[in-house]
């Protein structure tokens, strides 16, 4: 008997695992896994990661899945043609939980609290599109969830990085704020400017070796963002049959708008397009300066096919 209420104890009292380190050449555990592990604990303590289940039977939880990227890759509309799929809860705004410190130390429940509501069935997506370049965000995620699903969605390069220039001018015209041409960012005392961020996110195979330390390709699909543009049914189709959704989404939910020159979504005879800020046309740019671009990316995105084991129509 005296045994019997040892175990008990011994079972009231054990803490919450926590999922096991990454098979990583590291010997030492990292502060953001000290950070982690600390954030699961509390979490645990104070009993605060039950959900709030509601009466009809939803409630908010941790994503299974997340879109982890890239910046200006195509994750808005990504993210709008999944959430067609009546399996889909999707978060509305970019949680930035893994990335901003300010976030992160509010802990799980916070992050929960930010999620949509959602049913048993559903699977709850995030999107952040800074969470791929972001070096400490692969292990955060992962001490979170050793088996999240993670969708990237990619395009050419060259073209991220006008992407990229195109939001921040049109951020700045907006608060009346002038804003350098974009040759005064790429080029430096007569060269490419390798120094310039937006360069620098456009360095895929460098953000995704981080990611490859803790999640196998496997767990990692990946979208291509310009055949999601011109074509995005096939597209969608790889996403479920990745995440491992019924077949619910069909050609018939997507329609071409001439006036705006990109896909658009119709979903119940409700037809609704991207925000107008999406599809901005990209600044003039001298050809010499985009074959320097393409020039310098050819040896990165080599790389990138060699360490995914697939290749994409980039310049």
């Amino acid at each position: 008997m005296a045994a019997f209420l040892l175990g008990a104890v011994l079972l009231i009292v054990q803490p919450e695992i926590v999922p096991s380190r990454p098979a990583i050449n590291s010997k030492t555990e990292t502060t953001s896994q000290s950070v982690q592990r600390e954030l699961l604990k509390k979490t645990s303590q104070k009993n605060d990661f039950k959900e709030n289940i509601h009466s009809n039977g939803s409630c908010r939880q941790l994503p299974q899945t997340i879109i982890i990227g890239v910046r200006k890759g195509g994750t808005r509309a990504l993210l709008e043609m999944l959430s067609l799929h009546p399996d889909i809860a999707a978060a509305e705004s970019e949680v930035h939980f893994f990335d901003w410190e300010d976030h992160y130390r509010y802990g799980l429940q916070w992050y929960i609290n930010q999620m949509p509501l959602s049913y048993p069935h559903q699977i709850t997506v995030e999107k952040t599109p800074a969470y791929f370049t972001s070096p400490k965000v692969p292990e955060r995620v992962y001490n979170m969830n050793e088996s999240m699903r993670l969708l990237l969605i990619l395009r050419d390069p060259s073209e991220r990085v006008l992407s990229d220039y195109t939001q921040v001018f049109y951020n700045h015209m907006q608060k009346h704020k002038p804003y350098p041409s974009i040759e005064q960012f790429l080029i430096k005392d007569g060269e490419l400017n390798v120094d310039y961020k937006a360069i620098n996110r456009s360095l895929y195979y460098i953000h995704m070796q981080n990611w490859l330390k803790y999640f196998p390709l496997d767990r990692i699909h990946i979208v291509d963002g310009d055949k999601l543009i011109k074509d995005p049914f096939p597209e969608i189709e790889k996403v479920e049959r990745f995440l491992k959704l019924s077949p619910q989404i069909n050609a018939s939910n997507f329609y071409f708008n001439k006036t705006k020159g990109f896909y658009c979504l119709r979903d119940s005879g409700r037809e609704r397009c991207l925000h107008e800020s999406k599809g901005r046309a990209h600044p003039q740019v001298d050809t010499w300066l985009l074959e320097k671009l393409h020039e310098y990316f050819h040896e990165p995105n080599k790389k990138f096919f060699e360490l995914v084991g697939r290749t994409f129509d980039w310049h």
